[in-house]
């Protein structure tokens, strides 16, 4: 079939595209998919889609919901989604050798004295003596994939308390609702997972905090903000009006949830829009009390704690889950945000 459009409407087109010159605003007429999950690290996502920073940037952006992290680095290299933030995997990485992807940024990161993810216990395994991470040895412990935040997690639970990770057994259970579920009937052992699901799942007696990742992750990057090549190479000011509108949204949470500068009217008015996305089978009052309870540090303006996503590119070659071969240049593009 073929379509035409008339004198008027393609003058109207062009009206259009005047319009958002006159103001200032790029102009990007393709819709834009942005890859996240169902998890509390991810406002901004929300925020910024809901409060309008996409569309103030010129970006059309619809987002994309996805159950781990590996599938939404295959969905940036085949095109799929256009932006994504989630951690570092070995998918992503091995993607990036292929000129497919870059990491543009740095999202969720450990802080002291800020609120981190939580090492779990299951009741039985609790009530059995696991009681510390240094008894995780010959127990059971939840990962999405093998590659994953969880996996590189686990990792420097063993290396801190001088335990072989072989000794650990891991549980490759795909998704996150998988895993929760396995935890909360002791079919594993131990997992560690952002404050915001730990403290819900504690407060509900499902399961027992036994530790925390900031005391053998410091500084750890969990999350990073990542798009295709193409887009980082050939469409600046694309990617950079990304970053301008998440930014904006990051620096919304961070005053209510982390830094407590914000207003209680902000507070109620971001933690409603996080609510609609995520722990929506809770009710609202609740689910505000575990964002608040469990928000961590999200770095302003998207910043790179560099050192740590390095130290996890070597740790994935060192598990030879990627090729040795590949080096920083081709993982990260730090040209977008400040490096920390």
């Amino acid at each position: 079939m073929e379509f035409k459009i008339n004198r008027r409407q393609a003058l109207c087109g062009m009206g259009a595209l005047s319009a958002s010159a006159a103001f200032g605003l790029p102009a990007f007429a393709a819709m834009r998919n942005l890859a996240v999950l169902h998890l509390a690290s991810h406002s901004p996502s929300f925020i910024a889609y809901e409060r309008g920073y996409f569309k103030e940037a010129g970006l059309d952006i619809e987002l994309k919901f996805f159950e781990a992290a590996q599938p939404m680095a295959v969905a940036i290299a085949s095109g799929d989604a256009d932006f994504g933030v989630t951690a570092m995997s070995g998918g992503l990485i091995s993607l990036a050798q292929k000129d497919a992807v870059k990491v543009i940024g740095g999202a969720l990161r450990e802080e002291k004295g800020v609120p981190g993810a939580v090492v779990l216990a299951s009741n039985n395994a609790y009530d059995a003596g696991l009681t510390d991470p240094s008894k995780l040895a010959g127990k059971t412990f939840g990962i999405t994939t093998a590659g994953s935040s969880f996996h590189f997690m686990a990792h420097k639970i063993a290396e801190a308390n001088n335990i072989k990770l072989q000794d650990i057994e891991l549980r490759p259970l795909q998704k996150l609702g998988a895993i929760i579920g396995a935890l909360s009937t002791g079919q594993i052992d131990a997992w560690a997972i952002q404050p915001s699901v730990a403290k819900k799942l504690i407060r509900e007696g499902a399961a027992k905090q036994i530790g925390l990742v900031a005391d053998y992750a410091p500084n750890y990057q969990v999350t990073t903000a990542f798009t295709s090549t193409k887009n980082a190479k050939n469409e600046r000011a694309l990617t950079e009006s990304f970053v301008s509108a998440y930014s904006k949204a990051i620096a919304d949470y961070n005053a209510a949830f982390v830094d407590k500068t914000a207003d209680s009217a902000e507070i109620d008015a971001l933690a409603a829009i996080v609510h609609k996305y995520v722990q929506t089978d809770t009710a609202a009052d609740v689910a505000k009390q575990n964002l608040i309870d469990g928000a961590m540090r999200i770095n302003q303006g998207l910043a790179l704690a560099l050192d740590s996503c390095v130290e996890q590119l070597e740790w994935f070659k060192s598990e030879g889950m990627v090729k040795d071969s590949i080096t920083n240049d081709q993982l990260f593009d730090t040209s977008y945000v400040e490096t920390i």
